[in-house]
């Protein structure tokens, strides 16, 4: 079967149709913010540092992404999908009252709440989904999932920039809040049936018991655990460069902060084109392979950023863009194939949180090194970095096709 026809197959699926609308919708009015609220900081307080953790707010709730993905497994989740954008719709409201440096605190506790959301609702859409769309077309739906939610970036960070400069911060909350709001109409026509045996169906035992049953699950395949164990070293390295953006902005390229948007932009177009290629090369290549890859494309475009000139900045943006989603698309469809229905929200949400993890602290840790490092040490040390998880992950995947061939004695 063609990439092509995989797609449209795909697409005329109502369930996988109305979750790529409401992954679009949400993701348009996210991207918005979490390019906006950097650019927020920034301007009322001054501080790269500050700007970056911004970032690292809405991505450290995946930390309690086993606990809380469990809750995609003990709710319905088309439910869940509908209460939960609602509710990070009332969350987003009272950011109208951020006006000054006292009040970011505000700011910053609203990205807390707002990335948690995200984590559970992620976990309710990829459990939702596995269980309706066929295991066939999981790296497809997957790919244009991707697709959706980064293609964003090709719009939204500069529809939020702009609207920034014209009306300010507040303005982008309310237009993220109501993007939260459609999305909860869109999920609320999912032609689902309520399915009120996930609780029931869930693995029995203590709490810590169920909440550990992802962990188990990747640990112990030998499938989920190197492309999860790749994609934790990848997002540690994407953390880190996502973290000396703005100042690679600022010292490297001596633009004003808001270009970042337009690197962003960039950025999300290479992530439509993978998206959109993800599910025929997987078809083709080992998922390995294929991860390994885009963790090489990624290191390529992360070393890049130690020289100035805008044509440089911008291929390397979309080298990241094209590289990141790789690994990412790759473990979680293996995740969604590999995985029972009762523990797939956990699995996925453990899956999500053992890989973007290391994205967060290194969020955190890099906001901390760009006020004492070079922004060139660090995007050539990061660059570096990547070169050595893709050719383990490249080695790995080739010791296993080769123990496969090997003929027996």
């Amino acid at each position: 079967m063609g990439g092509g026809s995989a797609v449209v197959r795909v697409l005329r699926d109502r369930t996988a149709g109305r979750c790529l609308a409401g992954v679009v919708v949400s993701g348009f009015g996210t991207s918005a913010l979490w390019l906006t609220a950097g650019i927020w900081v920034k301007s009322l307080t001054g501080s790269n540092s500050l700007a970056a953790l911004t970032v690292f707010a809405m991505w450290a709730p995946v930390l309690a992404g086993p606990a809380l993905g469990a809750l995609a497994d003990r709710m319905d989740r088309k439910v869940l999908l509908v209460r939960g954008n609602l509710v990070t719709a009332c969350l987003l409201v009272p950011l109208v009252l951020v006006d000054s440096g006292r009040t970011v605190w505000l700011l910053f506790a609203v990205l807390v709440l707002h990335g948690a959301s995200g984590v559970v609702l992620d976990a309710a859409e990829s459990a939702l989904v596995a269980g309706t769309v066929p295991a066939s077309l999981l790296a497809d739906f997957n790919g244009l999932r991707m697709t959706a939610n980064e293609g964003m970036k090709l719009v939204a960070p500069l529809a939020g920039a702009g609207l920034y400069v014209r009306f300010g911060g507040p303005a982008v909350a309310l237009l993220a809040a109501a993007t939260c709001a459609l999305a909860a109409l869109v999920f609320a026509r999912l032609p689902v049936r309520r399915t009120p045996a996930i609780a029931d169906s869930a693995p029995a035992g203590t709490w810590r018991d169920e909440l550990a049953a992802g962990l188990r699950r990747i640990r112990a395949s030998a499938v989920l655990r190197p492309l999860v164990t790749a994609g934790a070293a990848t997002m540690f390295l994407a953390g880190v460069n996502g973290a000396v953006t703005f100042a690679y902005v600022d010292e490297v390229l001596g633009r004003a902060p808001a270009y970042a948007g337009v690197l962003y932009a960039v950025q999300g177009a290479g992530s439509v084109a993978v998206g959109l290629l993800a599910g025929p090369l997987l078809r083709r290549l080992p998922e390995r392979v294929f991860a390994a890859g885009g963790i090489a494309v990624l290191a390529l475009g992360v070393s890049a950023r130690t020289v100035s000139p805008d044509a440089v900045a911008l291929a390397a943006s979309a080298a990241i863009g094209l590289g990141l989603p790789c690994v990412l698309i790759a473990a979680m469809t293996a995740v969604q194939r590999e995985t029972p229905d009762a523990v797939l929200g956990r699995t996925a949400a453990t899956a999500g949180s053992l890989m973007t993890a290391p994205n967060a602290v290194a969020l955190a840790l890099g906001a901390g090194l760009v006020a004492v490092v070079d922004v060139r040490v660090l995007t050539a040390a990061a660059g570096v970095a990547g070169a050595l998880a893709a050719m383990a992950l490249g080695a790995g995947a080739r010791r296993r096709r080769d123990a496969t061939a090997s003929p027996r004695a």
